[in-house]
């Protein structure tokens, strides 16, 4: 009796196991987890071998491609969660541990101060938390990576010209001006550099302008446009509007290649 009472239990969380209801493994965030693409593993393409440029172009926004689409759709998983737990706070349900764990991992990512009414929060969340259009990180990354071919992103996945401020960081700019400690930095795969690049146009002062545009675009149901995006970017680069209006240019020009 003993032992048929051990084999019954046994055989109930298998069946739990099985079925999702019990797991015998801890909890695995899906907040905090940095999502990796296939492209991510693959080498960096020698994109310089391409003679034909609609090839060179096609090849670049190939590899790409999946790296950004599967940060979005981790950004899209984190806005999920932010709606799910303010609806919870509204209704007066209980946040448990974990969630609330989650909410401060979140809000440190993204600095966002959490008061003690959590409404702000989960409002200034959902105005950082959200996607980047493809189309607009494909033209960025092709403008200042010189399509693929630059230094920083053939050896550090840099495709975005960000910059780090630790010694050896990165790599030391040739033109560096006398005084400057800046370094341009270095990835060890294209994964970790995709989510910095997105996470600080999300979160940086700089990029105010561009995150309230396309809240301005949710509030009005309407498509989280790359073009009108661009506008928000005139502090990426020191050529400010100019830079702008090449964005533009290279969306308008490549929008059947991507």
């Amino acid at each position: 009796m003993h032992k048929l009472k051990i084999i019954s239990i046994a055989v109930i969380v298998l069946v739990l196991v099985l079925f999702g209801v019990y797991s015998l493994q801890p909890e695995q965030s899906v907040i905090q987890k940095i999502p990796q693409s296939e492209s991510a593993k693959k080498p960096i393409p020698d994109f310089s071998q391409y003679e034909i440029t609609t090839e060179k172009k096609r090849a670049f926004f190939s590899y790409l491609k999946p790296a950004v689409e599967a940060q979005n759709n981790h950004i899209l998983v984190q806005r999920e969660f932010i709606h799910g737990l303010r609806a919870k706070y509204i209704s007066g349900e209980m946040i448990t541990e974990k969630q609330m764990q989650e909410l401060n991992w979140l809000a440190d990512e993204y600095r966002v101060d959490v008061d003690k009414s959590l409404e702000p929060v989960f409002d200034k969340l959902l105005t950082r938390v959200d996607i980047i259009p493809v189309e607009l990180v494909l033209v960025q990354t092709a403008n200042e990576s010189a399509w693929g071919t630059s230094r920083f992103a053939r050896k550090g996945y840099n495709f975005f010209g960000l910059w780090c401020f630790k010694e050896g960081c990165g790599f030391v700019p040739k033109r560096r001006n006398d005084g400057s400690v800046h370094e341009v930095a270095k990835f060890n795969n294209l994964s970790r550099a995709m989510y910095t690049y997105m996470r600080n146009l999300n979160r940086h002062d700089a990029y105010r302008e561009m995150r309230a545009i396309r809240k301005q675009l949710r509030n009005k149901m309407q498509p989280i446009s790359a073009v009108a995006l661009t506008e928000g970017l005139t502090k990426y680069s020191e050529r400010g509007d100019d830079y702008v209006v090449e964005l533009k240019q290279m969306i308008r020009v490549n929008k059947d290649l991507m």
